[in-house]
C-alpha cells in the first residue's frame, strides 16, 4: 500500500468513527470498507495504470466521507473533504480533479463516461450481487427512516427494490457482469418471491378480514358456545339425580316386595298394612316422577320447504328432522348457512327449548325429592304409631321385623 493509501485509509475510518452521525446504519465505515474491497477486486479485472488504480482507490475511500456533513448534496460535500485532505498531503491538481470527477460518477442517475466511472459504479453496487442483500437493504430503509428522509412500507421497500434491479440498476464492466450479474439476478428472483408470499398473506388476510367480517363475533360465539354447554351439563346433572332416585327407590320396593309384604298374609301382622302402602306407594310415586323426569319427548320429526324458507324450523334439534331423508335436511342446512340471521335464531331457539326442558326436569325432580323425603318420614312415623300401639309382647316382634327390613 503506498503512503497516500495509508494515510488515506487512517483519516478515513477516524473520520467515520467520530463524526458520522449513528442513525447512518447502511452509509458506514463498513460500506466503504466494502467498496474499497469491491473496487481492489474489479480492478485485478481490468487494464488500467498504477495511477489510475490508485485514483479509484481513493476514490473508494472518500466517495462517501460527505454524509459527515449531512445528506444533502453530500458528493459534493465528499469532493470537498477529499480535496482539502489530498492537498495537505501535496498531492496533484490533475489527480484531485480526477477523483473528484469519479465520486461525482456515484450519483444514483449519474452515467458513467470512462472506465474508472464504471468500475466505482460496479463497486459501489456491488451488494446487489452478494447473499446479505436482503439484510442490507433493510439497513438503509431503516437509515431513511431514522434520518427523517422516508419510512418505506414493506412492501413499498421491496416493490422499489423489484424496479431497482429490473430497470434503474445495470453493471457496466466486464467483470460484474461475467461474475456478479448472476448473483444480482438470484437476489432479484428472491425479492420477487417474497412478494408472491406477501401477496398470498395479504389475500389470506384480506379473507381473514372477510370472514370475520361475516362471521358471528367472539364473544358472541363464547356467549352461544357457554351457555350450551352448561345446559347440557344441568341436563346432566338432573338425569344423574333422577337415575339416583329410580334406582335407590327400585331397592326399597325389591325390599318390600321380598321381605315385608309376604308377611302382611298373616293375620298377626295386619298392624303393618298401612305403612306398608304408605312406604310402597310413595316409592312408587317417587319412581313414576323420576322416569317423567327423563322419559324424553320427541317431536314429529318431519319439515316442509315453506318451515325452512319461513325459518320456522330448527334444525339444529335432531327432533325437528329425523323423519326427512339425507337430501332434503342437507338442503335445508345449506339454505340455513346462506343466511347468519337464521343461523342465530336457530341457536337461540336451541338455547330457549333446552331451558324448558331443563324447567321440566328440575320441577319434577323438586317434587320427586320432595315426595319422597314425605314417603320416608310419613312411612317412619306409621311404623312407630303401629308399634307404639300394640302390646309388649308384640313390641320385640315388631321391632325385629322392622329392623329385618
Amino acid at each position: 500500500m503506498s503512503n497516500i493509501l495509508e494515510k488515506t485509509q487512517q483519516f478515513v475510518v477516524e473520520l467515520l468513527t467520530t463524526k458520522l452521525d449513528k442513525n447512518f446504519l447502511y452509509h458506514n465505515l463498513r460500506h466503504t470498507q466494502r467498496v474499497v474491497k469491491s473496487t481492489k477486486e474489479l480492478l485485478e479485472a481490468c487494464s488500467l495504470s498504477n495511477q489510475e488504480r490508485e485514483l479509484l482507490q481513493l476514490v473508494a475511500w472518500f466517495h462517501d466521507t460527505g454524509y459527515t456533513k449531512g445528506t444533502e448534496a453530500h458528493e459534493e460535500s465528499s469532493c470537498e473533504i477529499v480535496e482539502a485532505f489530498l492537498l495537505k498531503e501535496g498531492y496533484y491538481k490533475e489527480g484531485i480533479e480526477k477523483i473528484k470527477a469519479c465520486i461525482r460518477a456515484t450519483k444514483w442517475n449519474a452515467k458513467p463516461s470512462n472506465l474508472m466511472d464504471e468500475i466505482i459504479r460496479d463497486a459501489d453496487s456491488s451488494h446487489f450481487a452478494q447473499s446479505s442483500y436482503i439484510e442490507t437493504s433493510e439497513l438503509l430503509r431503516e437509515e431513511l427512516k431514522l434520518l427523517g428522509i422516508k419510512d418505506y412500507s414493506p412492501k413499498e421497500w421491496l416493490d422499489g427494490n423489484i424496479k431497482v434491479f429490473r430497470t434503474d440498476h445495470h453493471y457496466y464492466t466486464d467483470y460484474a457482469k461475467e461474475h456478479w450479474l448472476e448473483k444480482k439476478d438470484k437476489n432479484l428472483r428472491k425479492l420477487i418471491k417474497d412478494k408472491k408470499s406477501e401477496k398470498k398473506l395479504a389475500k389470506k388476510e384480506r379473507l381473514k378480514v372477510k370472514f370475520k367480517s361475516e362471521s358471528p363475533d367472539r364473544g358472541i360465539q363464547t356467549l352461544y358456545r357457554v351457555t350450551l354447554k352448561n345446559h347440557i351439563a344441568l341436563s346432566d346433572i338432573a338425569d344423574t339425580k333422577a337415575n339416583i332416585l329410580l334406582s335407590v327407590n327400585a331397592i326399597i320396593i325389591s325390599l318390600a316386595l321380598s321381605n315385608l309384604i309376604p308377611k302382611l298374609d298373616n293375620p298377626s301382622n295386619d298392624y303393618l298394612i298401612y305403612p306398608t302402602v304408605i312406604f310402597v306407594l310413595f316409592a312408587i310415586i317417587s319412581m313414576i316422577l323420576a322416569v317423567l323426569a327423563t322419559r324424553p319427548n320427541v317431536t314429529s320429526g318431519e319439515f316442509t320447504k315453506e318451515d325452512v324458507e319461513n325459518k320456522n324450523v330448527n334444525l339444529l334439534f335432531f327432533g325437528n328432522f329425523h323423519k326427512m331423508n339425507l337430501t332434503e335436511y342437507e338442503w335445508a342446512i345449506q339454505q340455513m348457512l346462506k343466511d347468519k340471521d337464521y343461523i342465530y335464531t336457530s341457536l337461540t331457539k336451541d338455547l330457549y327449548f333446552l331451558g324448558i326442558v331443563l324447567n321440566r326436569k328440575y320441577k319434577l325432580l323438586r317434587w320427586t325429592y320432595t315426595i319422597f323425603m314425605i314417603g320416608m318420614i310419613l312411612s317412619v312415623i306409621a311404623f312407630a304409631i303401629s308399634f307404639k300401639f300394640y302390646g309388649p309382647d308384640r313390641k320385640l316382634e315388631l321391632l325385629s321385623q322392622v329392623l329385618f327390613f
